[in-house]
């Protein structure tokens, strides 16, 4: 796909794929190159070093419109300008407040009933050029996108300053929707803030034991009835503070659910990390 101008109409952008995605595309299987990654364990002088060759030989490419990126994201000044930020939210479930509402304040529907998460740090509204960025990694397996929205969200859980957890677990897949994907987005996103803040990412505590009809189109209480006893626990989960992480939160059904497995488990306190939550 050639470059589009930024004056194209957002609903037609498609994420680009950049020079590491053609060259890993051509000469690796996705099999062969999710082996190549989990295989892959580098310590932090040599990732280092790896890192700053790969992005030599293969400089970042703007993932939304193909010009040159910058701070080694595949993203360019200008798209990075145009991303919906979600500064002003919810200090409680990060949903978006309105400008008149007070810096650190709780939306209505906090204030009536907290959910059963402790936190939600969601820097980025889900409008604008974000859903390319995330549906280009869901449904085109554009892994550039997953190791930008990771950076983005770490950069955004800085200027947060969000406590660190002992553990993320990102939002798991039935095995069925994990099989047909080949991949479980929301663990390719956490591997970005997992490596920047030294955290191990737990995948074997947490499971989704039902597959659920896709919770896009549902209302908010038929996503909760649609997710209701999704996820179950394992035994032997030491950790007392979690973080579950995940590319977009909409009403939160799915990790309020998983909030509440975690806390009947023993969890103390559970936290939401997301690239971004709909307004």
């Amino acid at each position: 796909m050639f470059p589009v101008a930024k004056s194209v109409t957002s609903s037609i952008m498609d994420p680009i794929p950049t020079p590491h995605d053609r060259f890993f595309r051509k000469s690796f299987s996705r099999k062969d190159w999710y082996m190549l990654v989990s295989k892959l364990r580098l310590g932090t002088h040599r990732l280092k070093a790896y890192s700053r060759s790969i992005s030599i030989l293969f400089p970042p490419t703007c993932a939304l419109c193909g010009t040159p990126g910058q701070d080694a994201m595949d993203l360019c000044r200008g798209c990075h300008a145009d991303l919906p930020h979600n500064r002003h939210r919810c200090r409680r479930c990060a949903l978006p407040l309105p400008a008149t509402a007070p810096v650190g304040s709780l939306c209505g529907a906090c204030q009536r009933k907290p959910p059963l998460y402790d936190r939600c740090i969601a820097p980025f509204r889900y409008e604008g050029t974000l859903p390319h960025l995330v549906t280009g990694l869901k449904f085109r397996a554009r892994m550039n996108c997953a190791r930008l929205l990771g950076a983005l969200l770490t950069a955004g859980l800085e200027e947060a300053g969000a406590e660190l957890p002992e553990v993320i677990i990102p939002v798991p897949l039935h095995p069925v929707r994990l099989r047909e994907r080949g991949f479980n987005q929301a663990l390719e996103i956490a591997r970005i803030p997992a490596r920047h803040f030294g955290l191990p990412i737990d995948t074997r505590h947490c499971r989704r034991q039902l597959a659920t009809a896709p919770q896009s189109g549902l209302e908010a209480k038929e996503r909760r009835r649609n997710i209701r006893g999704a996820f179950a626990v394992a035994d032997g989960l030491a950790a007392r503070h979690i973080v579950l992480l995940d590319d977009v939160v909409t009403t939160g059904s799915t990790v309020t659910e998983l909030a509440r497995m975690l806390k009947r488990a023993g969890v103390e306190r559970v936290e939401v990390w997301a690239v971004a939550k709909t307004p």
